[in-house]
C-alpha cells in the first residue's frame, strides 16, 4: 500500500513537472534563459485572436482586399494597423482601410513581386472561408483633431487615409487629399475617392509626372498633415512643409537612423557571450549567430518580435513599432543600432 502511494505521488509530481515546464518553454522563446518579467512590446507577442476571412476584392491591378471578421472584435480608430500571422509564420502589418463602426477589419494589400513573400502568400492563400490569427489593432498614425487636414497618399499608401477622410467628413474639418501612384489602374478606391469631388487631387505618375507639393509651403495655421506612402514621397513633404511638427507619417520602410552604420559589440549579458555586429548587418543577425533561436518576423522594425531589453548603451532606434517610453529600456534587434559603439542586452 505504502508502494503504491508512493508510485502514485511520484508520477503526479512528474506531471506537474511537465506542465511547469511547458508553461517556462511558452514564456521564453529562448528557455532556459530566463525571460522578461512583461514583454517588452507593450503586449505579449503571443497574444492573438482568430480571424475569417469573409469576402475578398480586388479594388486595383496587384491588390487584394480582405475582408476578416469573428465575433467581438476590438474596436480601432483611423490610422490603426493589425499583425497579420500568415499561415507560414510570416507576420506582415496592413492599415485597416475599412469603416471602425462596421465590425469587421478590411485590408488592401499589395503584390510585391520583389518582397520578401508575405504579399505573394496573402494574394495566394488568403481566399474566403481561411481562418488565420491576427493581434489586436495598434495605432501610431491616429488622427489628431484639427480644423483642417492635408492628406498625402502614395499607392497602397491611401488605405490608413480612407477612415480619416470619413473622421474628417463627420467632425465637419476641411480637408483635401493629394494621391500618387504608378497608374490609375494600380491606385485602389479611385471610385470611392471620386464622391468628394474636388477635394481630392489624384496624380498618375504615367500621366501626370509626380504630384505638386509647392502648395504645402502655404500651408494655414492649425493644418495637419498626414502622409503615407514610400520613403521619397515622405521625405518629400516633410521638405515642403515649413513647420515639421504639423506633419504626420506613416512610412512603408523603416526610418533612417542618426548616421552612418558602423560596427559595434553587443554584450549578451544572461548568456555570458559578447558579439561583434558588422557595419552591413543588423544586431539581429549577429545574436542569432550565437542564439539562433532569437524570434524575429518583419526583419523592418515594424512588427517587435525581435523587441528586447536594453541594460546599458545608447541605442539608434530605428523601427515604427516601440513607444518613446519603451525605447528607454529596449530596442529592435533588426533595424536599429548601437549609438556610441558598445551594448549590452538581456539575452
Amino acid at each position: 500500500m505504502r508502494r503504491t502511494l508512493a508510485v502514485t505521488a511520484a508520477a503526479g509530481t512528474a506531471l506537474l513537472a511537465r506542465r511547469a515546464l511547458r508553461r517556462r518553454i511558452a514564456r521564453s522563446p529562448l528557455w532556459p534563459l530566463p525571460a522578461l518579467e512583461t514583454p517588452v512590446s507593450g503586449h505579449s507577442p503571443r497574444r492573438s485572436l482568430r480571424v475569417r476571412v469573409l469576402a475578398r476584392a480586388e479594388p486595383a491591378q496587384g491588390v487584394v482586399e480582405l475582408t476578416l471578421g469573428a465575433p467581438a472584435l476590438p474596436s480601432w480608430t483611423p490610422g490603426a494597423h493589425v499583425d497579420l500571422l500568415l499561415p507560414s509564420g510570416l507576420v506582415r502589418q496592413y492599415s485597416l482601410c475599412g469603416d471602425p463602426a462596421a465590425g469587421t477589419y478590411t485590408v488592401a494589400i499589395r503584390l510585391d513581386e520583389a518582397g520578401r513573400g508575405g504579399s505573394r502568400e496573402a494574394h495566394a492563400r488568403l481566399t474566403v472561408g481561411t481562418e488565420l490569427r491576427l493581434r489586436p489593432p495598434r495605432n501610431r498614425f491616429a488622427l489628431v483633431p484639427a480644423g483642417s487636414y492635408v492628406f498625402v497618399a502614395g499607392g497602397i499608401g491611401i488605405t490608413p487615409v480612407l477612415p480619416m477622410l470619413r473622421a474628417a467628413t463627420a467632425a465637419g474639418a476641411a480637408w483635401t487629399l493629394l494621391y500618387g501612384g504608378r497608374s490609375r489602374a494600380s491606385m485602389p478606391y479611385l471610385e470611392l475617392l471620386a464622391a468628394h469631388g474636388d477635394r481630392v487631387t489624384v496624380v498618375p505618375q504615367d500621366e501626370a509626372g509626380l504630384p505638386d507639393l509647392s502648395p504645402l509651403a502655404a500651408l494655414r495655421p492649425g493644418t495637419l498633415v498626414y502622409c503615407c506612402g514610400p520613403r521619397p514621397l515622405a521625405e518629400a513633404v516633410l521638405a515642403a512643409v515649413p513647420d515639421p511638427a504639423a506633419v504626420r507619417l506613416e512610412r512603408f520602410a523603416p526610418a533612417g537612423g542618426s548616421g552612418a552604420d558602423r560596427p559595434f559589440t553587443a554584450e549578451l549579458r544572461r548568456s555570458g557571450r559578447t558579439v561583434e555586429v558588422g557595419a552591413d548587418e543588423s544586431a539581429l543577425a549577429a545574436v542569432r549567430r550565437e542564439l539562433p533561436a532569437t524570434p524575429y518576423s518583419c526583419g523592418q522594425g515594424f512588427c517587435g518580435t525581435c523587441a528586447h531589453r536594453v541594460l546599458a548603451g545608447g541605442v539608434d532606434h530605428r523601427d515604427t513599432f516601440l513607444t518613446d517610453r519603451e525605447r528607454e529600456d529596449s530596442m529592435l534587434l533588426c533595424v536599429s543600432r548601437a549609438r556610441d559603439g558598445h551594448l549590452v542586452l538581456d539575452l
